[in-house]
């Protein structure tokens, strides 16, 4: 008698869920908000009530859709390949151009442990060798990889779950309240436009969908562990932003590329600085190397679909997509070079807004799928209600995002339609 492969319970898929959307922004999003004040806690609070609307919409497609590994797979049977393609490709853009995100952080932390300033070139030049330096590790397949982000999981962590369970010690009630709202602006100002890279943290709430065919009985599981997820998730962001700006003044956490070393040194003293340091730059490493590697197998999945050029599709005999992944390494030098600000914050904060504002089109099509329905499948009530919840999330994100950086991503989203219209008469062949 054989059996197939041991399947997840609720907790552990929780907690996979969660751990897909604790990355980059934990280290680096407490020095960005840090220029808007402590406010930002109902930012963290709302996004994390719009991030559980639309990751029950992503459970309730998860149960009528098991086998999904991408959202073409959701949204063709209810909105056609037109949509399926734009909402795939924004998908796949919006995860390699977060990549940047990663790297900016990364290489914030890296920077203190180096022996010269910390200049945009000099930025630049760490944020590019990162960049390469993973791709040429990815090159070696998935397990190589794999093993390099465990151990910086392992040795990146360590330090930093140090500071957050002992610098409740050294937190500042007095020092947090001061700061509350540094932007002279009404606090429901600052809120809607801070949701947009909190929001950030929550990019991944779709995985626990992606999944569902490791679950055990995904149709009560797979909610749980999606909601459990973004809660945990939220809870964990929330905290250590508030922790941070009750122990270091709001101003110097903002100029800082690496708020956690500075939270390590007010609170040990200079010793601990580098360490940090190492640690989460270790940790946002790792989490750079492992999201490449979904770039590059997202991208080639894509390309079998039809929906990029073959050349994305082609694998190594050792499971790598070589070639995609290099083209797209190629962009994001392109792009570290284009979002180049005076500061790490700043970098970040562009770079998150764009992915996000791109991200959530690709939601918006969740939605209406739902919404919709299609006649093999057509929507009930609770449906309608789960994809209607989805798109008034999408909206008020989309109106949190920066006029330019909406603009732009609508310029993308409007190239890459016509590109698919002029070509979709002569898709590359499948297989």
């Amino acid at each position: 008698m054989t059996t197939g492969p041991k399947k997840i319970g609720p907790l552990l898929a929780t907690f996979v869920v969660a751990n897909n959307m604790i990355g980059s922004g934990f280290f680096l999003l407490p020095a960005t908000l840090a220029r808007s004040g402590g406010v930002t806690l109902l930012a963290w609070l709302l996004g994390t009530v719009l991030a559980v609307a639309l990751g029950a919409a992503f459970a309730r497609l998860a149960r009528d859709y098991p086998n999904l590994t991408s959202p073409d797979d959701y949204i063709r049977p209810a909105l056609g390949r037109d949509i399926g393609f734009l909402a795939t490709t924004l998908y796949w853009l919006a995860s390699w151009a977060g990549n940047n995100a990663i790297a900016v952080a990364a290489f914030g932390y890296l920077a203190i442990l180096l022996p010269f300033g910390d200049d945009q070139g000099m930025r630049l030049l760490g944020q590019v060798v990162l960049i390469w330096l993973m791709f040429a590790i990815n090159l070696m397949g998935p397990r190589p990889i794999a093993r390099f982000q465990s151990l910086c999981v392992v040795l990146g962590l360590l330090p930093v779950a140090a500071i957050m369970t002992a610098g409740w010690g050294h937190f500042d009630f007095d020092l947090y309240r001061s700061a509350w709202n540094v932007t002279g602006k009404p606090d429901a100002a600052v809120v809607l436009t801070s949701l947009s890279p909190v929001f950030w943290a929550f990019v991944g709430l779709e995985t626990g969908a992606m999944v569902a065919g490791v679950v055990r009985d995904p149709d009560r599981n797979v909610p749980r562990a999606t909601i459990g997820g973004i809660v945990l998730a939220g809870v964990v962001y929330l905290f250590s932003s508030v922790l941070m700006m009750g122990i270091v003044p709001a101003e110097q956490l903002a100029a800082s590329g690496a708020p956690f070393a500075l939270v390590a040194g007010e609170m040990f003293g200079p010793w601990a600085i580098p360490v940090i340091a190492l640690a989460a730059g270790l940790k946002a490493t790792g989490t750079l190397g492992g999201w490449m590697q979904v770039s590059g197998e997202s991208g080639a999945r894509a390309a079998h679909r039809g929906f990029l050029p073959a050349i994305f599709g082609r694998m190594r005999a050792n499971g790598s997509a070589a070639w995609g992944l290099f083209f797209v390494c190629l962009a994001m030098t392109v792009i570290a070079a284009l979002t180049l600000t005076p500061d790490v914050a700043s970098q970040f904060e562009v770079i998150v807004n764009m992915v996000v504002t791109l991200i959530v089109m690709a939601y918006i099509a969740a939605g209406l799928s739902l919404l919709l329905g299609t006649p093999a499948k057509p929507s009930g009530r609770r449906e309608k209600l789960l994809g209607l919840a989805a798109l008034v999330a999408c909206g008020l994100l989309v109106v949190s995002a920066p006029v330019k950086i909406l603009i732009g991503s609508l310029v993308v989203a409007a190239l890459v339609w016509v590109a698919w219209r002029a070509f979709a008469s002569h898709p590359p062949a499948q297989r």
